[in-house]
């Protein structure tokens, strides 16, 4: 295919991409007071009793509820995002590799969900826990709902993508850049690296939200050792799978 081909393929999978996004949004942005309520539950929870959020300019708070439906609305149509990509670039693999468009789209939608839940339920709660405790007497909080939305949603992306370690690692071990013994014997240097990453990724500055980010990722450094060994870098094309190359070599056999 040519390259304006290409270029009109990718606008096309974009609109469907964005169209998609749009029917979700409309439907997210119906339960906003029910996502507002669970997107605010874990600092409901740290905070002490009869305290309030506030928004500090006048359509801050609509725009606050667009930007959750906005969000919501990423997260729910993240598969049908993913099927675009790989139909985009299906063509240009082999035979063998297409066989991965399910497990590709299963797995990477269920790590990813599960950072993010793990993120909310089990990171986010001590890490505002942390952060309230500082309040006295003296010192009340009075948290601008626009400054907690971004730090959660960082917060929460951060985790996502930490758990799609086991489909980076795999994709990595079927160029050829990686393997099972490599991973098995940089394992303390792998260490190292997680717990500088968890130090930089996680928005809260204590060390049990980074110890709880370190941790996961951890087991699944383990789990991605586990998974590059099932890998096998893709194989060079036999020359009867090639049509040009092959005819090539037999004109130069019967004109040598």
């Amino acid at each position: 295919m040519p390259l304006t081909s290409h270029l009109e393929e990718l606008k096309t999978r974009l609109i469907r991409v964005l169209i998609v996004i749009g029917i979700g949004f409309g439907v997210c942005y119906l339960f906003k007071d029910w996502s507002f309520r669970v997107i605010t539950q874990p600092l409901v929870d740290a905070m002490p009793a009869q305290s309030t959020m506030i928004f500090t300019g006048l359509p801050e708070a609509f725009f606050i509820h667009m930007k959750i439906a906005f969000f919501a609305s990423l997260l729910l149509t993240a598969p049908y995002t993913l099927f675009e990509i790989w139909r985009f670039v299906s063509p240009g693999l082999y035979r063998d590799e297409k066989k991965y468009v399910l497990p590709f789209l299963f797995f990477s939608t269920l790590l990813f969900g599960g950072g993010v839940l793990f993120g909310y339920y089990i990171a986010l709660p001590p890490a505002f826990a942390f952060f309230v405790s500082f309040s006295t007497d003296f010192l009340k909080p009075m948290i601008s709902f626009k400054e907690y939305l971004s730090l959660t949603l960082k917060f929460l992306l951060a985790f996502g993508l930490c758990f799609e370690m086991p489909v980076f690692m795999f994709f990595l071990a079927k160029l050829g850049v990686v393997n099972a013994k490599m991973l098995s014997k940089k394992r303390r240097y792998a260490i190292l690296i997680i717990f500088i990453a968890a130090a930089i990724l996680t928005p809260s500055p204590d060390a049990i939200s980074q110890i709880l980010m370190a941790l996961p990722l951890m087991v699944l450094y383990e789990v991605s050792i586990v998974v590059v060994r099932f890998a096998r870098s893709p194989k060079k094309p036999a020359p009867e799978e090639t049509d040009e190359p092959a005819a090539e070599t037999k004109t130069e056999e019967k004109n040598p």
